[in-house]
């Protein structure tokens, strides 16, 4: 197959300020080479690609699902450190987990590796789930 994984994710953003002030506070880097359409934000491999009104309600960009809009986004997240890491990291930014610690099955292995996941929302009410898998359990 040639498809490796996936590189970037792309969500309708109402209000860019909170946005980038919440990724920031959980470990993301900020791109604004696009600024002010889009504004991407990066940890390792993985982008973010936050459109704001200007780009995702203008009917000449169509480079985007058709029903888009905030708060579509629903996206899991591999958490290469501990629990404890990710539960200190998540209190520090102020960020309430709604769901979690939850055994759930994610993409590694092909889907049959299970990990422990959290679950947050961003100030757009993405859904975000962080997962940890077992062998990134670091005592």
């Amino acid at each position: 197959m040639g498809v490796r994984r996936l590189d970037h994710v792309a969500i309708p953003v109402n209000d860019m300020g909170p946005m980038l002030a919440f990724y920031t506070s959980i470990g993301f880097t900020v791109d604004e080479s696009m600024a002010p359409l889009m504004f991407s934000v990066c940890q390792g491999d993985m982008k973010l690609n936050l459109h704001a009104p200007r780009l995702w309600q203008s009917a000449k960009f169509d480079l985007r699902g058709p029903m888009a809009r905030p708060g579509c986004g629903d996206v899991c997240m591999v958490w290469d450190r501990s629990e404890a890491d990710l539960d200190a990291m998540l209190a520090a930014a102020s960020v309430e987990v709604i769901e979690g610690p939850v055994e759930r099955v994610g993409g590694k292995d092909t889907g049959s590796t299970t990990g422990t996941s959290r679950y947050v929302r961003d100030p757009e009410r993405n859904l975000l789930e962080f997962i940890v898998y077992p062998s990134s359990q670091h005592h």
